[in-house]
């Protein structure tokens, strides 16, 4: 079981515009069943974490459609609506009594965190992060919210072109001394 940040970058290095918007990525060429795709990815998943941001948007652009058949922890201080049948827990508790529970939920399968950068970092720093896949895109943004706002010592395992993704695969070496 690993801990995975599966996200796609600007090649600037932002996840998302100022105002949270992924319409840029949207537009992309990327073949859904090439290397490095979302739809194998996702297969192997058991549990999965977000930020607020990445929640509201995928309610605001999934037309009532719940995309995830597997339990969700949302990092929130505020109240957000959940689909009816979505297996969605709002929390505000720590990082590492959050990643026990979705270890537990996800039974064996691994576990992903999809996004924000900010998020990520914070799995990280409690040293519960083992990768980070990122699918980076020809467009840059300018800004927004940034890939993964912490310093961080990456292993490349993999890499691969996805149509117009250049696509990357990183084992988390550990925390660069004084990250923290």
């Amino acid at each position: 079981m690993a801990t995975h940040y599966f996200t796609a970058s600007s090649l600037d290095g932002f996840i998302a515009t100022p105002d949270h918007s992924l319409d840029w990525l949207l537009k992309q060429d990327v073949d859904p069943d090439g290397p490095m795709a979302y739809q194998l990815f996702e297969k192997t998943i058991g549990a999965l974490a977000m930020g607020a941001s990445t929640y509201q948007w995928v309610l605001d652009h999934e037309e009532g459609r719940w995309p995830y058949g597997r339990p969700v922890w949302v990092f929130t201080h505020r109240d957000l609506p959940v689909p009816d049948g979505a297996d969605v827990r709002l929390t505000r508790s720590p990082i590492r009594e959050v990643h026990a529970a979705m270890t537990a939920a996800a039974d064996g399968a691994d576990l992903w965190v999809v996004g924000g950068g900010d998020l990520a970092g914070q799995f990280a720093d409690e040293d519960l992060l083992d990768e980070v896949w990122v699918q980076f895109a020809p467009v840059t943004l300018g800004g927004g919210a940034p890939l993964l706002p912490r310093a961080l010592d990456l292993e490349l395992v993999d890499v691969a072109r996805n149509r117009d993704f250049l696509c990357g695969r990183y084992r988390v070496s550990r925390l660069t001394p004084n990250a923290k």
